[in-house]
């Protein structure tokens, strides 16, 4: 059973998905292309069968079935220098990730959906880069999609919900630490790992007078890939920590948030605040990841036919520079951790902007499109590199585009 379901995943991502940046850290901003026109706002807002992970009390605004399906085509722009070294960009500049949710009205109480996503990941692609830009040819590859299947009760405006989730998850570094010449790509290596586990969210909503005020909690999802500590362990700096590294753990964090939204006529305004636990995250907690506040601002005007959005959000990156003197108990000081993050993971990116709507082809289908873009943050830090077996200033550049289409069928 466990083989069919990794099969169907790893078939769901061939579609086109590679290494999928996120826009909060590791976490795709909405879920679906009505929240991505709003920047992600959804927790005090309904969106329809696209709600499940977002706040699942609010499929209850499904009429009677919705079943959405689309995707996001992702553009990051990545690039990296050396102190004193050329400048590469990263090939991995394009993934494609997927949605599919249902919702269906079981009673005037009672809901219940079905869904996949993609959710969230990161990476890079160095593999062709000169060997003057310090690279070390790394290739990074995250990829995480959830199974989902809400289930709501509401009554008098009160709706509670919960989701049981099963992940999916998918992990892959390579970098090269070769000193002879021989330049093979896969000279530090883990290979493609895989794991699957278990989480749930839990959402609240109430709707009064146009005021819709939601609430949302997420578990941690503690993923384990093996080899993880193999490919880490020559970031252990040997001169000052010794030992290895010893954990395969790269848990997906939990969240906890709010929202609310006010509709007057043909508008609507929306707010979101959630807080992501990258401390509390094993293995990003290992690279001194730090918790991010996320705010979100959607605004959306709807009319008969079509409807218009668009928003903002913003969190301050999770990744800050660690000095040389830094150490924690999983052998990694400052200096090779600014290396593994701002080279491999560098989720340094804080503003969004997102525009998007909505077109009704008839009473029952329509499209969503949403457009986002994240403009270009730069971070330079010191760091130490296990091939040089020096210190140095290195440099990460990062940009974001997106665009997500969705069709929605409603029966």
């Amino acid at each position: 059973m466990k083989k069919t379901i990794k099969l169907a995943v790893v078939a769901a991502l061939v579609l086109g998905t590679t290494s999928a940046f996120a826009t909060n850290g590791a976490t795709l901003i909405g879920m679906g292309a009505e929240a991505r026109g709003m920047a992600g706002t959804g927790i005090g807002i309904a969106h329809g069968a696209e709600s499940a992970l977002v706040n699942p009390a609010l499929i209850t605004s499904v009429k009677n079935t919705e079943i959405s399906f689309g995707g996001t085509f992702f553009m990051p722009d990545v690039s990296y220098a050396s102190q004193g070294g050329t400048s590469a960009d990263s090939d991995a500049d394009l993934s494609v990730i997927p949605e599919v949710s249902l919702a269906t009205k079981i009673n005037d109480n009672f809901y219940v959906g079905i869904g996949m996503w993609g959710t969230g990941g990161m990476g890079v692609d160095y593999r062709d880069a000169a060997a003057s830009a310090g690279t070390m040819n790394m290739v990074t590859n995250l990829q995480l999609m959830q199974f989902g299947v809400p289930l709501a009760y509401t009554t008098n405006g009160f709706s509670i919900a919960v989701t049981p989730i099963l992940q999916y998850g998918s992990l892959d570094i390579n970098y090269v630490t070769d000193t002879t010449g021989d330049g093979k790509a896969n000279d530090n290596g883990m290979g493609v790992a895989q794991d699957l586990k278990f989480g749930y969210n839990i959402g609240l909503a109430y709707e009064i007078s146009g005021f819709t005020v939601g609430a949302v909690y997420k578990s941690q999802i503690d993923m384990e890939y093996k080899g993880f500590d193999h490919v880490v362990t020559p970031f252990v700096n040997d001169s000052q920590t010794g030992g290895t590294y010893d954990n395969n753990k790269l848990s997906t964090p939990a969240e906890m948030g709010i929202g609310i939204s006010y509709t007057m006529a043909e508008h609507t305004l929306a707010l979101d605040y959630k807080n992501i636990k990258w401390s509390d995250a094993k293995g990003y907690e290992d690279f001194a990841w730090d918790d991010q506040n996320v705010i979100s601002l959607g605004y959306e005007y709807k009319a008969k036919g079509w409807a218009a959005r668009v928003g903002y959000n913003y969190a301050s990156s999770p990744i800050s520079q660690k000095s040389q003197a830094y150490n924690n108990s999983a052998k990694l000081n400052g200096d090779t951790i600014n290396m593994f993050n701002l080279l491999g993971f560098p989720g340094i990116v804080e503003s969004h902007y997102a525009v998007g709507g909505t077109y009704s082809l008839n009473e029952q289908t329509s499209v969503d499109l949403a457009f986002t873009y994240a403009p270009e943050k730069s971070e330079t830090y010191k760091a130490y590199n296990p091939k040089a077996k020096q210190e140095y200033d290195i440099t990460t550049k990062h940009s974001q585009t997106g665009v997500s289409v969705q069709l929605n069928y409603n029966f």
